[in-house]
């Protein structure tokens, strides 16, 4: 891992994804998780504010170590227990089966390489009552807007952290085994390749 991935990358995320869309979006979504969460791609720790007291403890999975530094920053000022695992998303999570009640994911299946695993792993901890939370950016329905997407990706994902602007997040979710139960989309301001929002919940199916 270079220098750029490993230190400036993490910098730039944390300032960049704490703009006035993101942080609406936040509060609108993440009270709704309950009991026990799993964060997929916890990141720097932005979402642990919005979470609401009926959470009991959060389990956040990021590879990046400075990224989990920030993160661990935020937990210890806030009340909720945290315990951070250092992996990627696509590697067997050291916890049992249907032992989740919510999953969250934010800004994260846009980046991790290979993600029908990492969701199937998502799938295979959460309590069959759980809840998937998902806020992401993807694929859009524009013709010209995803001719866009597909151009710019290859060399966008070099210099991003391997965000993938081209992913088609709801059929994504669909194929690991999830019924959507509530889903809106929308570009948020800023250039469109990089702005079309999936936002929504699932379920296991």
């Amino acid at each position: 891992m270079g220098l750029y991935a490993k230190y400036i990358w993490p910098v730039l995320i944390d300032v960049g994804m704490r703009n006035k869309d993101t942080t609406r979006l936040r509060a609108a979504w993440i009270p709704h998780a309950r009991g026990d969460v799993l964060e997929i791609g916890i990141g720097s720790g932005l979402n642990l504010p919005y979470y609401s007291p009926e959470v009991q403890r959060v389990y956040g999975v990021d590879p990046s170590l400075e990224l989990q530094r920030m993160a661990r920053k935020r937990a210890a000022a806030g009340r909720l227990p945290v315990e951070f695992l250092a992996q990627s998303a696509e590697q067997p999570l050291p916890l049992p089966n249907a032992s989740i009640d919510t999953v969250v994911v934010t800004w994260t299946l846009c980046s991790i390489p290979d993600v029908s695993p990492a969701l199937q792993q998502m799938h295979r901890v959460l309590k069959p009552s759980g809840r998937l939370i998902f806020l992401e950016h993807g694929r859009a329905t524009d013709p010209r807007v995803v001719a866009w997407q597909d151009r710019l990706t290859p060399l966008w994902k070099r210099f991003t952290g391997g965000c993938h602007l081209n992913r088609k997040v709801d059929e994504l979710i669909a194929a690991a085994g999830f019924r959507i139960t509530e889903l809106k989309t929308c570009y948020v301001p800023g250039p469109r390749p990089m702005t079309y929002t999936y936002q929504g919940c699932a379920q296991p199916a």
